[in-house]
C-alpha cells in the first residue's frame, strides 16, 4: 500500500478517537453551557482542546512543526464557528433531543467536522510530511 495512504489513514484513525473524546468525554459543563454566545470561554476552551490533541495527532503521524500549529489554528477557528452555528440554530429553534430537527443539527454539525478533517488530512498528505 502507499506510504501516504498509509499516513492518511493512520491520521483519519487518530483524529476520529481524539474527536469521540474531545466531543463526548472532556467537556465540561462551561464548555456545553452558552453555545449561542460568540465570545464564549467554553467553547474557546472546547475548540482549544481539539487544537491542541489535533496537534499531538499530527506530530505523532510526523507532520512538521510549524504544518502543525498552522493547521491546527484553522481547526480551532473551523471548530469553534461550526459549533456557535450550531449553538444559534439549536437556541433559536428551540429543539431538544426528542426532536427529529435537533438530531439533522447535530449531524449536519458532525459532517461539518468531519469534512474539516478531510481538508486536514489532505494538507497533511500534501504539505506536512
Amino acid at each position: 500500500m502507499d506510504t501516504a495512504l498509509n499516513s492518511a489513514l493512520l491520521v483519519l484513525i487518530l483524529l476520529q478517537g481524539k474527536h469521540m473524546f474531545a466531543d463526548y468525554f472532556l467537556q465540561t459543563p462551561r464548555m456545553l453551557a452558552g453555545r449561542s454566545t460568540y465570545v464564549h470561554l467554553g467553547r474557546t476552551e472546547h475548540a482549544a482542546l481539539h487544537a491542541i490533541l489535533s496537534f499531538l495527532v499530527l506530530k505523532i503521524c510526523g507532520a512538521t512543526l510549524l504544518f502543525s500549529v498552522i493547521i491546527c489554528v484553522v481547526e480551532w477557528v473551523a471548530h469553534y464557528h461550526i459549533d456557535w452555528v450550531k449553538g444559534c440554530y439549536s437556541q433559536r429553534k428551540k429543539h431538544g433531543p426528542t426532536d427529529a430537527a435537533y438530531w439533522r443539527a447535530f449531524g449536519v454539525d458532525q459532517l461539518m467536522h468531519q469534512l474539516t478533517y478531510v481538508a486536514m488530512i489532505w494538507a497533511f498528505v500534501r504539505y506536512g510530511i
